[in-house]
């Protein structure tokens, strides 16, 4: 069962696995020489043990069925794989088929699509709405992971409206502008968001936000300020976006990054977002198949 018996545990609720494959992964430039390679489980338990994490939970990194097979794949064959966000086309006739099919796998969390290449009215679109309908998340426990700019936060709040029971969490705090200081808008629109209990947030992605090469602790902690502000301490989680975060730092630095800001926080609150909200969040579906068959 996902997330038995390991509380407290410290889990890295937001990472990517993949062959390097250069015809499909066009959106690795040369700019990001450091992930055309191959990341796979092996090389990331490294990490996890280093740091003091138990397991992780693999999001999906390519638009395609055949991306989250891979991920459902090795979630079979590493313990550490504690469930997965994949992919299924939201948009598709018969995606409500498509959904049971994969979610046969107990392993399978919940999807995401990477709604930060589409247009701005694309997740309020007919058929996209219907997709995520099809999830049921109210009585499923599948989840969504909303992976947008800022600038898509307003099209955000319409969606998770719409959806009251279905559990969303935002990915990356929203991806605000750090590098250039935006932070007002953001600002504004993640506090309406937040509004909505039914909607997570993950303190992940930020270093890539800013200076790949010369951030600090501190261009950090006005947007983590506020994300705890108004999400509270029982609806944000750490993810590492590992490989992804080796663009502008090494994965024990972005577990530190977190760590020391919340160092003062009390131990029970710090359990909630290294591990805690994360198991609590994607493990619903897992509680309530176990309820269903009594394993």
């Amino acid at each position: 069962m996902l997330f038995a018996n390991c509380f407290p545990m410290r889990i890295d609720a937001h990472q990517h696995f993949w062959h390097y494959n250069p015809a499909r992964d066009t959106w690795i430039t040369d700019k990001m020489a450091v992930l055309k390679n191959d990341f796979l489980p092996d090389q990331l338990l490294t990490e996890l043990e280093a740091n003091d994490i138990a397991g992780c939970i693999a999001v999906q990194a390519d638009q395609s069925e055949t991306e989250t097979l891979f991920l459902l794949d090795l979630a079979r064959q590493y313990k550490i794989v504690q469930g997965v966000v994949g992919w299924v086309d939201l948009c598709a006739v018969k995606v409500a088929e498509s959904v049971q099919e994969l979610a046969k796998d107990p392993k399978l969390c919940g999807f995401r699509h990477i709604l930060q290449a589409e247009a701005y009215e694309f997740m309020l679109r007919p058929e996209f709405l219907r997709g995520i309908e099809c999830l049921g998340g109210d009585k499923t426990g599948l989840t969504y992971d909303i992976l947008i700019y800022s600038r898509q936060l307003p099209s955000a709040i319409e969606l998770v409206a719409k959806f009251p029971g279905q559990p969303f969490v935002l990915d990356h705090i929203g991806k605000p502008p750090i590098k250039e200081g935006g932070y007002h808008s953001w600002a504004r629109d993640l506090r309406m968001l937040a509004e909505n209990k039914n909607v997570y947030c993950k303190l992940s992605g930020l270093v890539t936000e800013a200076g790949w090469q010369g951030w600090s602790a501190g261009d950090f902690k006005s947007y983590l300020d506020l994300v705890l502000e108004v999400f509270g301490v029982d609806r944000v989680m750490f993810g590492s976006d590992w490989p992804v975060c080796l663009l502008a730092a090494r994965y024990e630095q972005v577990v530190q990054l977190i760590a020391d800001y919340v160092q003062s926080f009390s131990n029970s609150d710090q359990e909630k977002i290294f591990g805690l909200n994360a198991g609590r969040f994607y493990g619903q579906r897992a509680l309530r198949l176990a309820l269903a068959t009594g394993k």
